[in-house]
């Protein structure tokens, strides 16, 4: 997250390995509670990014409801709940561990003072390509179960049965160079804007940054998480159709550039942002809720 947590971490005699496990601990904690509270938003968001059937967001969440049932918008959550737990952890363990490199790193004559805003994108942007080497085959097997015909028609009995399909086609870590690219960028203005209203805020009241008040971190994690998605969201609508396309004939895009080209002559540049609404509907409350329960963590295991 950001330094809210970097300054209650770094009380005296924290090992910085122990600081790294607090991170990862924190982290994990953060991300069951993004996926309980984000998973229902999600599933709309790419049924709307894969499909033509959904003119909108509520059309598409009352389409699911009716023929699918109310637990039909926690489809594929198993993957998630156990794989975004982890994801989060080491974005929050990576951030903080790429933050006190770039610190250790700098002139004497910078001690005690913040990173520059570029060094936070940084952070986060190393934070983000770490985290991709698990989030690109996990949201492909939660993708792939959010996709899949209701019912009868299912293609994958879970998420094992899916990763053992995926495997056979040799597709585990298909569009995996556009989501290193995603979570890059999404993980770069994520820190970024956060740490920019947190310092804003201590600079504004004086206060420090360990003693802004909970409900403040909640609500600048929460903005930081509408940032993240307005600057990525192109490579998530890719993402996303790549991560649905068939195999062998019936695959429609070969590589991330094909796909963008596709999509770009189909639909134009809307085609990049369908599914957008119901993203930063969701974007707000997630991620709000992820900084809110990292920072509590962080203070009570301090």
């Amino acid at each position: 997250m950001a330094d809210s947590v970097a300054d209650v971490d770094a009380q005296e005699g924290n090992s910085s390995s122990l600081q790294t496990a607090k991170d990862l601990f924190s982290g994990a904690a953060g991300g069951i509670a993004q996926v309980l509270i984000g998973q229902p938003f999600d599933i709309v968001k790419v049924r709307l990014q894969t499909s033509t059937a959904y003119p909108t967001a509520l059309s598409a969440a009352t389409s699911i409801y009716r023929h699918e049932g109310a637990l039909a918008f926690y489809k594929g959550t198993l993957t998630p709940l156990l794989g975004i737990g982890a994801c989060v952890s080491i974005q929050f363990g990576a951030f903080h561990a790429a933050r006190r490199y770039l610190e250790d790193h700098r002139h004497p004559s910078l001690a005690g003072t913040p990173l520059s805003y570029s060094q936070y994108y940084l952070a986060g942007a190393f934070a983000g390509v770490a985290n991709s080497v698990l989030s690109g085959p996990i949201e492909h097997v939660r993708i792939r179960l959010q996709t899949q015909p209701h019912g009868a028609g299912r293609l994958y009995a879970g998420p094992w049965d899916c990763v053992r399909q995926l495997r056979g086609h040799g597709a585990l870590y298909r569009g995996q160079a556009v989501t290193v690219l995603r979570e890059a960028q999404a993980y770069g203005l994520w820190f970024l804007a956060f740490e920019w209203m947190m310092n804003a805020d201590a600079a504004r009241t004086g206060t420090a940054r360990k003693k802004i008040a909970s409900w403040k971190v909640a609500l600048y994690g929460g903005l930081a998480g509408e940032a993240l998605w307005l600057g990525s969201y192109p490579l998530d609508v890719v993402k996303s159709k790549m991560q649905t396309d068939g195999f062998g004939k019936g695959q429609r895009y070969k590589t991330m550039r094909d796909c963008f080209a596709q999509t770009f002559r189909a639909e134009g540049v809307r085609g990049f942002w369908k599914g957008i609404g119901p993203t930063l509907l969701r974007a707000m409350p997630v991620s709000a809720g992820t900084f809110a329960v990292v920072e509590a963590t962080m203070r009570a295991i301090n």
